[in-house]
């Protein structure tokens, strides 16, 4: 039995903002008030997440440039991992470097090999502001630095090299969201 609502259950789904809009390039700001909008902000990035088919998204993907990201992503264990960061710190990174398929719900239906190490740890807070340390290994490492980048005004994009990252630069040319 369920004992709460189901992430973004309540919110809506907002309109994704795309790579060329200057608000995925802006550092985020740091969230100073723990409140309702906060949590309808988060609810509604749940909403927005799901309804996208994504395992991640950080809250400038739908034009608000605060340090919020959520994330329901499993890792190569296939254990699930559900939750959400305010004021997201990538504190650790360590373990292997990996080139996997990396995509982004503002890049879509675009992916390239991306390297990231297997390891990964966020702190930050809770919505209504509790300490949070979050963990993550294989895939769901990925997510976490992926969205810790989006925080600070990165995309993955940013992260390929060679012809990988010329493949990839052609691919967002020629994009139909690209126009």
């Amino acid at each position: 039995m369920r004992h709460g609502s189901i992430p973004g259950a309540h919110g809506r789904v907002r309109p994704l903002t795309l790579l060329g809009d200057a608000a995925l390039r802006e550092q985020c700001r740091e969230v100073t008030e723990f409140g309702p909008e906060l949590a309808v902000l988060v609810e509604d990035l749940f909403a927005t997440m799901y309804a996208a088919q994504g395992v991640g998204l950080a809250a400038n993907q739908v034009g608000v440039p605060l340090r919020v990201f959520v994330y329901d992503c499993p890792d190569d264990d296939d254990v699930r991992h559900l939750g959400h960061v305010v004021n997201p710190s990538l504190v650790e990174t360590d373990g292997v470097v990996l080139r996997g398929p990396e995509g982004c719900l503002s890049l879509p239906g675009l992916e390239a090999g991306t390297e990231r190490y297997d390891h990964a740890v966020v702190e930050g807070f809770t919505a209504t502001g509790e300490p949070v340390t979050v963990h993550g290994t294989g895939f769901f490492a990925r997510c976490l630095q992926h969205e810790c980048d989006h925080v600070e005004g990165r995309v993955y994009a940013d992260h390929v090299t060679g012809w990988r990252k010329r493949r990839l630069a052609r691919q967002i040319s020629r994009a139909p969201w690209n126009r």
